[in-house]
């Protein structure tokens, strides 16, 4: 059976110092998982990946000419924005659709979408930020990019951006203002999502490292096209290569995690 790779790192110049990354950038799935027992709109929906953040990784690397390492595999398979021990690293049910492929699930199954998908992307996303480390002659600035839904349970969401963390504000602080001073859009501070999650992509590569981070959430009615992506880079692009040219950010510096203790 031919094995898909579950992760793809786009080339771009190392020593740039830049790291993107995309947890949830696609809503594939290997032939012999079938469809988890969903209906094929299910891979349509934010429940399957975030919706327009592959694209919109695409057009920022290119234009900024800085690696990245996206996902390529469902989140219905298993997540890998989630630490190892997490529980709803497999989800048996997510908004409202029971994924009848996922529960009941068989430790063995568990421990081979670790193996298989999970562990592999984490692996590519260490190894390009050490290269970047390597090649740029200091510590990365890593952004990771997501999106969310325009409402939650009935509920709009009025925020046209957010920047999620945990308690290192060095990336954090820069960004926010720099979204915030066209004036044009509203930008969440640790809203609608908290950042600080133990165990998730930017605890695991950058509050354990002490590596200058931030995560960027898009609302996806607003990158669902490829107007809204083509707007959506536009705003970005700059912000993060001003981002990028400040020394204080690639310099490694760890803070406490909200989560509690690092275990070493």
């Amino acid at each position: 059976m031919r094995q898909t790779s579950p992760f793809e790192i786009i080339e771009g110049d190392p020593a740039a110092g830049l790291v993107i990354l995309a947890d949830h950038a696609t809503n594939r799935l290997p032939p012999e998982y079938g469809r988890l027992g969903l209906p094929e709109s299910a891979f349509a929906r934010h429940i399957a990946y975030d919706i327009g953040v592959e694209a919109l990784v695409r057009r920022l690397v290119a234009r900024l000419d800085v690696p990245a390492v996206l996902s390529c595999f469902s989140r219905l398979l298993i997540d890998p924005n989630r630490g190892e021990d997490d529980p709803t690293l497999i989800m048996k049910i997510s908004d409202g659709a029971i994924i009848p492929g996922n529960h009941p699930i068989t430790p063995e199954e568990w421990e081979a979408r670790l193996n298989r998908f999970h562990r592999p992307y984490h692996s590519a996303v260490s190894q390009v930020i050490a290269a970047v480390g390597t090649a740029s002659g200091r510590a990365p600035l890593v952004i990771s990019i997501h999106s969310f839904t325009p409402t939650w349970k009935g509920v709009p969401r009025p925020w046209h951006a957010a920047v999620l963390w945990d308690s290192d504000p060095r990336a954090v602080t820069p960004l926010i203002e720099a979204l915030e001073a066209s004036g044009d859009i509203l930008v969440g501070d640790n809203e609608p999502y908290d950042g600080a999650l133990r165990g998730d992509t930017m605890f695991r590569h950058c509050m354990e490292t002490g590596i200058a981070h931030a995560l960027i959430e898009v609302r996806q009615d607003l990158i669902g096209d490829d107007t809204g992506v083509a707007e959506w880079d536009a705003r970005l692009g700059p912000i993060l290569a001003n981002l990028n040219a400040r020394p204080e950010l690639h310099e490694i510096r760890r803070y406490p995690s909200r989560t509690g203790p690092y275990t070493f």
